[in-house]
């Protein structure tokens, strides 16, 4: 495949990620927060089963199997779960804001525990990210830590949800770079996201929850194909384009994915959410910078991040 072309349809992924966090929501403000997760993951690997196909299982390394598939719906689960608890649109765009500290903690983890060298840009770009984290959730004053523990005792469920998931990637993706010797487990993955969702919601009392109509059917679909199809348009584009330019756009999807979630949920954000947004971008940015040409120590593996959601 030409280059070019495949760098675009890479490109197209991070678009297609940058929708998620509004998708998502509008399915839960529709299907319920659990009902509509499990909906999104079900249709979500029906795509990825006819555009990546399944695996043999059997070639697969156990320990990422196991570990794989365990940080994967965990991961997941935080997710979309963090906001679909939301209490309001606002609140969903900021709880998808604190999982993009993803990238950040992926970095961080790979330099601790994978042997990845780095510079002392590191350090100011771990700051900058935390400080951005903290001038989203100060509200309309921006870096406020009264607005911000008011911000969070209102739902501290969802907020948490996002941080630990947050975690979780980052150690899924330092984990499975050390394990999985070139596996790639998506579509499994997702069944099992889908299973253990629908396990949540037949044993909880979600009773007239899946109310379905148009407007679920159809943010139904674009949530499932921004998810299943992203991943595959990513798979493309990091096979065949542009990997550095598509790394690159990728630490601007916390950007992205505000602005397209304010249309579709029509949620107004302030400047100082938009300030907030852009130190967790440029904390990204700065990680990355630090680790740039710096090879592993011998043994170690650099486990840097699959660039996603």
């Amino acid at each position: 495949m030409d280059s070019k072309k495949a760098t675009l349809i890479g490109l197209s992924a991070v678009l297609l990620w940058s929708a998620i966090v509004g998708l998502i929501r509008g399915v839960s403000q529709h299907l319920g927060a659990t009902g509509g997760a499990a909906a999104i993951y079900t249709v979500a690997s029906v795509i990825l089963w006819m555009s990546v196909g399944f695996p043999q299982l059997s070639r697969f390394p156990r320990k990422y199997l196991l570990w794989g598939s365990v940080l994967f719906v965990a991961y997941e689960l935080c997710l979309s779960l963090s906001i679909g608890y939301a209490h309001s649109a606002r609140q969903a765009i900021e709880v998808g804001m604190v999982n993009y500290l993803w990238p950040t903690f992926t970095l961080v983890a790979a330099i601790l525990f994978g042997g990845q060298r780095a510079t002392l840009l590191v350090v100011p770009g771990f700051i900058l990210s935390m400080l951005g984290i903290c001038w989203v959730l100060g509200g309309d004053q921006g870096l406020d830590l009264v607005g911000m523990m008011v911000n969070l005792q209102d739902n501290p469920l969802s907020y948490g949800l996002a941080f630990v998931g947050a975690l979780i990637w980052a150690a899924y993706c330092t984990v499975t770079a050390a394990l999985a010797q070139g596996s790639n487990g998506v579509t499994p993955f997702f069944i099992l996201v889908a299973l253990a969702l629908w396990g949540k919601f037949l044993l909880g009392d979600h009773a007239g929850e899946l109310v379905v109509s148009l407007p679920a059917l159809v943010y139904l679909v674009l949530a499932a194909a921004a998810m299943g199809l992203g991943y595959a348009a990513w798979n493309v584009g990091i096979l065949h384009g542009n990997v550095t330019l598509l790394a690159g756009a990728s630490y601007f999807i916390p950007v992205f994915s505000s602005a397209l979630s304010a249309l579709l949920l029509r949620a107004p954000l302030p400047a100082s959410f938009w300030g907030g947004a852009a130190l967790v971008c440029g904390g990204s940015i700065l990680c990355w910078q630090a680790t740039r040409g710096k090879r592993p120590v011998s043994g170690g593996q650099a486990g840097v991040a699959e660039h996603r959601k």
